[in-house]
């Protein structure tokens, strides 16, 4: 009889423990449990990076947060939780005065991405909690962090996190801890932070509750992606298997753009399955599968990157027309008539190693204008091509593309005197937020190979990163010209960053003109503006092309 009632006891206990656990992970927050959760998230952040001995590696610091969070959530008050966070910022050991953190005011501190005012709101913490995290700040780490380090370009690097492996949907409090870690090394580290179009705090309030109410794998990813979508940065996107199961993995072989709020097609990824569809370049895509394709693109902009909208109508690629069957019906408008069409899906690799831009490295077109690809010229054809183009009386330079090199080689020979082209800025490891100016090139001309004539640089939305660098050295030659539509925002090389398990990628450095201007979200400088029209798409024409060679003329 005794055996029986422990067993009873027992099973009430474990099943009591089993519906707390449920409770818990499928239960909503309020809008004060998603404040206190918000708070939780930055001073965990601070801490990892700013207190002496967290930042050492003293601690596991993914496992205090999840020590620490259940504590948090089940405080009574806002003088609990900062009775809760004064205990814990003891237990973590004394720290000593930093002597040289007072110096650390510098003209060449850029200072746009810094913000620990939420540290000292006496709304939200206790006078003696304030006082700890201002003399914690005072007196923070120095020296070389545990978690954090930096390339000789003064990229990020993220160092010994702890890996966590099978994780496509971890509990509730990991997911958390997820969304945490992402936060708070964009809080800190990201150059960009101060372009973001929503409030960096305000992301954090949005997508506490879309972690915690993930009720799946699929859509755990999908607001992870929607997380890293919200940097509006090109450079930062988010791949993984689930993400392109929820859209789909087959194809149309098309490639298509926004171009005055219609799907347009501008090319093909296989000429030979486009055609087996009836599909061609200018064709107007309406709708899909019953679907307007306008709902699906405005319904789908939260999982689509982009430093601009520019860029971001080329970027929607799978999010509208991707599926899990072999075929979809489209609506299409041709010469004004609707065509009702099925059309087949493809698996990727059907559509991989087919060329689309042509191979021709450099050419002079008529009246005696050079033409130069940079998507297929190396480095080693330079010195050739800019002797046979010496006689030309322009040179066209077409930056549309992904450059295989960036080309210092010709902007030494477009000046005569010596020049600076850009300037960076990159994380101040000794002030975590800050970023510090760093100069960036002097070029140097190349004796007796000056190029007389006038240069063009074509742009769009495919001039991105390597080609936007490779476009702001090119325009300090003596007679530059720029033609073309907004370029993708998204300039300086990259670095990696992850959620718990999945890796994603931000633009690493910030990259700016020497007068200071951004780059970033803005793209390049433009003198002459051209945008791609339907009707120019329709009629076959390289609109931006034209208007370069009708400048010259």
């Amino acid at each position: 009889m005794k055996i029986k009632y422990i067993l009873l006891l027992f099973f009430v206990f474990s099943y009591s423990n089993l519906m707390k656990g449920q409770n818990i992970e499928n239960s909503k927050p309020n809008e004060n449990e998603i404040k206190n959760l918000s708070n939780l998230c930055k001073v965990w952040g601070f801490l990892k990076y700013y207190h002496p001995n967290v930042a050492k590696g003293n601690f596991n610091w993914d496992e205090q947060l999840l020590k620490i969070l259940p504590k948090i959530e089940n405080a009574k008050s806002d003088d609990d939780i900062s009775k809760i966070y004064i205990d814990w910022i003891d237990s973590l050991g004394d720290i000593k005065e930093c002597k040289t953190c007072k110096n650390s005011n510098s003209k060449d501190s850029f200072d746009n991405n810094f913000n620990l005012s939420w540290a000292q709101d006496v709304n939200v913490f206790s006078d003696e909690l304030t006082r700890k995290l201002k003399y914690i700040e005072n007196n923070r780490f120095q020296g070389k962090s545990y978690y954090i380090s930096t390339t000789s370009n003064g990229n990020l690097v993220i160092e010994n996190e702890p890996e966590y492996k099978d994780f496509e949907y971890p509990s509730r409090n990991f997911r958390l801890l997820s969304l945490f870690r992402y936060w708070n090394t964009i809080e800190y580290f990201y150059p960009y932070k101060y372009l973001i179009d929503q409030n960096w705090d305000e992301v954090l309030l949005e997508m506490i509750p879309k972690f915690i109410n993930s009720k799946s794998a699929s859509e755990y990813h999908l607001v992870m992606l929607e997380t890293v979508i919200k940097l509006d940065d090109t450079h930062a996107n988010f791949y993984t298997k689930k993400i392109h199961d929820y859209f789909g993995l087959k194809y149309i072989p098309i490639r298509f753009k926004v171009i005055e709020s219609k799907a347009v097609i501008t090319s093909f990824y296989n000429d030979s399955l486009a055609k087996i569809n009836d599909l061609r370049i200018g064709d107007i895509l309406d709708k899909i599968d019953g679907k307007n394709v306008k709902e699906i693109i405005f319904n789908n902009k939260k999982y689509v990157n982009g430093s601009n909208d520019n860029v971001k109508s080329k970027n929607y690629d799978f999010t509208i027309f991707n599926g899990s069957i072999d075929s979809a019906n489209l609506t299409i408008k041709r010469n004004e008539i609707d065509i009702h069409k099925q059309v087949g899906r493809y698996n990727e690799e059907l559509f991989k190693n087919k060329k689309i831009l042509n191979p021709e490295k450099y050419k002079i077109l008529e009246n005696n204008i050079g033409y130069i690809n940079m998507a297929n010229l190396e480095m080693k054809d330079v010195d050739k091509m800019m002797l046979s183009l010496k006689s030309t009386k322009a040179i066209i330079i077409d930056l549309r593309n992904y450059p295989n090199f960036i080309p210092f080689l010709i902007a030494r020979r477009l000046i005569q005197t010596q020049k600076s082209f850009v300037k960076f800025i990159e994380p101040d490891l000794s002030y975590y937020g800050k970023f510090k100016w760093r100069d960036g090139m002097i070029i140097n001309p190349i004796k007796n190979e000056y190029y007389k004539g006038v240069v063009i640089l074509l742009v769009n939305e495919e001039t991105q990163s390597a080609a936007e660098f490779s476009t702001m050295l090119l325009q300090i030659g003596d007679n530059v010209i720029t033609i073309g539509s907004q370029t993708a925002g998204a300039d300086g090389n990259i670095s990696k960053i992850e959620f718990l398990g999945f890796k994603s990628f931000i633009s690493g450095i910030g990259v700016y003109y020497p007068d200071n201007s951004e780059t970033q979200r803005k793209g390049v400088k433009i003198d002459i503006e051209v945008n791609q029209t339907i009707k120019g798409i329709q009629e076959g024409r390289d609109e931006i092309l034209e208007k370069a060679i009708e400048y010259l003329k």
